[in-house]
């Protein structure tokens, strides 16, 4: 079973996807995760994100990177969202993306392009959501939890700066399958979101069953 999870940052799918691998038992991908790496890899060789050539360059990061916790920093993301508009980046992950997607027994995958490109025929599919304006205040809580000092106005613009970039690229844009579920979990908590998403899976794969 493949499970496509979808949405912009912020929006809870990574939470949602690690949930629904918990408890259907399979291998989760958080494809973001790649991009974060290129990112990454991008500053670590002084090059610049915006640059195609720089950012190709740095596709060919080290898998130990990927455990980096720098990674999950704010700014990683930040730079994440810039090399991902470099169609030449995206193919140079497309690949390790579908291998993990098309395992035997399945695997959850989360990203921006999951139900649209890598993986459209997922079983079950989701795009999770909410406003940007409490995708901001719960990534501006989470910042503060870990001692960032940032205002609630700099991670809502950076918000919609993203938004703006992984809707508006040419090459696989953000935006939800046509028979994907959507889970806008504005006024969800952490449970009521996973506990939807899960209840779709269960109701999709038992009704190709």
């Amino acid at each position: 079973m493949i499970v496509a999870v979808d949405g912009p940052t912020a929006s809870g799918k990574g939470t949602i996807a690690r949930a629904l691998a918990a408890h259907f038992g399979l291998p989760v991908l958080d494809t973001g995760l790649l991009y974060r790496a290129v990112g990454y890899q991008t500053q670590l060789d002084h090059g610049d994100p915006d640059d195609a050539d720089d950012a190709l360059a740095a596709c060919d990061f080290p898998d130990s990177l990927l455990n980096d916790p720098a990674l999950r920093y704010e700014s990683t993301g930040s730079l994440a969202s810039r090399v991902s508009i470099h169609p030449a980046v995206r193919a140079a992950l497309f690949q390790r993306q579908v291998d993990f997607a098309n395992q035997p027994g399945g695997a959850v995958l989360d990203g921006r392009d999951i139900g649209t490109v890598i993986a459209p025929h997922a079983d079950a599919k989701l795009f999770v959501t909410a406003t940007p304006e409490e995708r901001a205040r719960r990534r501006h809580a989470e910042m503060l939890g870990r001692g960032v000092e940032v205002t609630y106005d700099a991670v809502l613009a950076d918000i919609h700066a993203r938004d703006a970039r992984d809707t508006g690229r040419t090459d696989a844009p953000l935006r939800r399958a046509a028979d994907a579920l959507l889970l806008d979990n504005t006024t969800l908590d952490r449970d009521a979101g996973i506990m939807a998403a899960i209840a779709f899976v269960e109701d999709k794969v038992g009704k190709r069953g």
